[in-house]
């Protein structure tokens, strides 16, 4: 089949790539002409493990191509994907739907025979709607379809998690929408993956609850890991004691720093802001988007007590920038507010991250970026593990000691074991296990 994936963003390109590698011909629009131009030379835009191949080899295939003008791959597609970005509208959360809505307008003028228009940009309940009714409007004569489908990408293993996924969401009533879009994503029967067909305004929805209520579990267990420092617990096994009912589950019960991302703190806030107006309150994802910013703000506060009490005039090394493993994303990364409150205490800091310095520091220009962990040690009086990288969880803990002034380390990701620090002489600080050894 002939697709058009309109945007090159994160999900646009992980898709089209797919899309692609399932031996569909997809052409990706981008209007930004440098960033067409690098990936025609092979270059990627975004860190994804395992996407500058799978694009490589669709190129080479002559499946996979890239363009600015939109004109002739929407003309010529059986489905046109709408991937633009869809970021927090300044000043009251809701989703800025301005790139989805222009996007539908230039796709409505050059539509060609019957054509299925697929939001797959993250988009609030009823946008199916005026994008139908944009189309419409500019193109009155258009046989055209308006779906909905969801993405459900983790940054990391984006392409495994298309390949492979727990479902594919289509949202369309229209009998020749469902067969496109089952034509579409035939390839992936052999995995078994359930194609569940809703209402347009139904698989909307499905995106927003299923970020909301993964985001919640986070900050259900960093709950639970705060109690467990008072009382003597520990958090690992209290999830583990609950992520094996399978009522449950085990996923997303990892405390830490508190959520960030593209995905979760934006979408959380749209879909609070999606039930006010249509006078519902979430008070359940309310209280998480509170709690998350209160305790991603508390993580300098643990810093400055480990290392005594006060930061001023102190240097603490940070050890992964990104709010993720496996992607240089810094959107509202756990490490922005922790730096910005360890300054704001007076102590100078120096970062490290495997690839995500470069964005890092036009969030952070006024630190100091250090090629390793060990050179990001050295001197320094308090080390915080921010992000769990692979590459932070076997460092040389003998190396590290004698690298530090003082051997203070804050493991926000608990990727140590507290006898292994021991032992190796650290004042060891992790997340919601009890600082002495329990009975």
């Amino acid at each position: 089949m002939r697709i058009a994936m309109i945007g090159t963003g994160y999900v646009g390109l992980v898709s089209g790539a797919c899309f692609a590698d399932f031996g569909h011909q997809v052409t990706c629009v981008d209007k930004d002409a440098g960033k067409i131009e690098a990936l025609r030379r092979g270059e990627i835009p975004i860190f994804e493990p395992g996407l500058d191949a799978l694009v490589a080899s669709n190129v080479k295939a002559k499946r996979l191509d890239f363009t600015t003008d939109l004109t002739a791959p929407v003309a010529e597609a059986d489905a046109v994907f709408i991937a633009v970005g869809t970021p927090s509208r300044r000043g009251d959360g809701h989703a800025d739907l301005t790139y989805v809505y222009s996007a539908a307008r230039e796709i409505a003028a050059v539509l060609s025979g019957f054509t299925v228009v697929v939001t797959k940009s993250t988009v609030p309940v009823g946008t199916g709607d005026e994008v139908e009714r944009l189309i419409r409007e500019a193109n009155p004569s258009a046989d055209v379809v308006v779906a909905s489908n969801p993405e459900f990408l983790r940054e990391g293993a984006a392409i495994r998690d298309f390949k492979f996924p727990d479902r594919i969401v289509v949202g369309t009533s229209d009998e020749r929408g469902r067969k496109v879009l089952g034509d579409v994503y035939r390839p992936l029967s052999l995995n078994q993956a359930p194609l569940m067909f809703t209402a347009r305004r139904t698989a909307e929805l499905i995106k927003y609850a299923a970020n909301a209520f993964l985001a919640t579990k986070i900050t259900f267990i960093n709950e639970m890991a705060d109690l467990s420092e008072k009382v003597g617990a520990d958090v690992q096994e209290v999830a583990r004691g609950i992520g094996l009912d399978n009522r449950i589950g085990s996923k997303f019960l990892h405390a830490g720093p508190g959520f960030g991302g593209s995905c979760f703190p934006k979408d959380t806030r749209a879909l609070v802001k999606i039930a006010q107006d249509h006078d519902v309150q979430l008070r359940i994802v309310e209280a998480v988007l509170g709690v998350n910013d209160i305790r991603k703000r508390a993580m300098a506060r643990k810093v400055s007590n480990a290392a005594g009490g006060s930061l001023r005039g102190k240097t603490v090394a940070v050890l992964g920038l990104t709010f993720k493993p496996d992607t240089d994303d810094m959107r509202e990364a756990p490490s922005i507010p922790l730096i910005t409150g360890l300054l704001d205490m007076g102590a100078k800091v120096r970062a490290h991250d495997p690839v995500g310095m470069e964005p890092a520091k036009k969030e952070l220009p006024e630190i100091e970026y250090c090629a390793d962990p060990y050179e990001c040690a050295r001197g320094a009086d308090a080390l915080v593990i921010v992000t769990e990288w692979v590459q932070f969880r076997a460092l040389d803990l003998a190396r590290l000691k004698d690298e530090m002034a003082q051997p203070v380390v804050v493991d926000l990701r608990n990727i140590y074991r507290r006898d292994d620090m021991a032992a190796h002489g650290f004042i060891y600080e992790s997340v919601g296990r009890a600082p002495e050894p329990q009975v």
